[in-house]
């Protein structure tokens, strides 16, 4: 049966037929794919709140080789150490992206050298491009016309959004020294101030809508 529904969902785009739904993505490698554990509810909550989303108030836990992955149209993932996928994983998250799935990576510091090389296995013959200003990622709700914000200092770097696209087709973003993730979190988890969680919270609002309605 669950065979029948996979051939099901690759056959049609996953967006169409899957409720909207948000998971966590449960990686293999030792980092700690489970940071910001307030993040996502606080998201989907902002979300249903202000933008009129009707999402599952509780974030499903998804690993990259389970058939449960294509229940969701949205993945999030997130952590500050190693992150390391099978080639059946890889294969998987592949084939989930391209039958319409989306997966959000939020570096919550110290994923970025692990995870380039695991997106290679993913998707070889892509690369990773940065995603200008005027996407209607910075506009779609909430205007953010310096593009990504700034939520947490650690490199004095600018905090940059990535893409990998399929003719055209956002398949995955990679938000890189913003931690967007840690802006989501319980008030009293960073003492951030309240304008800057909600940056975080209107750029992620921004991504969640423009997903579901692309």
């Amino acid at each position: 049966m669950r065979l029948k529904i996979l051939i099901l969902l690759l056959a049609l785009p996953l967006n169409s037929i899957s409720a909207q739904e948000i998971a966590l993505l449960q990686y293999g490698g030792g980092g700690d794919w489970y940071s910001n554990p307030t993040s996502l509810k606080n998201l989907i909550q902002f979300c249903n709140d202000r933008i009129q989303t009707s999402i599952s108030p509780t974030p499903q836990t998804v690993t990259p080789s389970s058939v449960d992955l294509f229940d969701h149209p949205f993945v999030h993932m997130t952590g500050h150490g190693n992150v390391f996928f099978t080639s059946e994983e890889a294969q998987n998250l592949r084939s989930y992206l391209l039958s319409g799935g989306f997966l959000h990576i939020d570096d919550n510091y110290g994923m970025d050298q692990y995870l380039r090389k695991e997106l290679v296995k993913i998707f070889p013959d892509k690369e990773l491009k940065e995603i200008p200003i005027d996407h209607p990622l910075f506009n779609y709700e909430f205007d953010f016309p310096e593009g990504l914000p700034k939520i947490h200092e650690h490199d004095n770097m600018r905090p940059q959004a990535f893409g990998l696209f399929d003719e055209g087709r956002l398949l995955l973003l990679y938000t890189y020294q913003s931690d967007l993730g840690d802006g989501w979190e319980n008030s009293e988890v960073h003492n951030d101030p309240q304008e800057v969680r909600l940056k975080a919270l209107r750029m992620g609002a921004n991504i969640i809508k423009y997903v579901f309605e692309n």
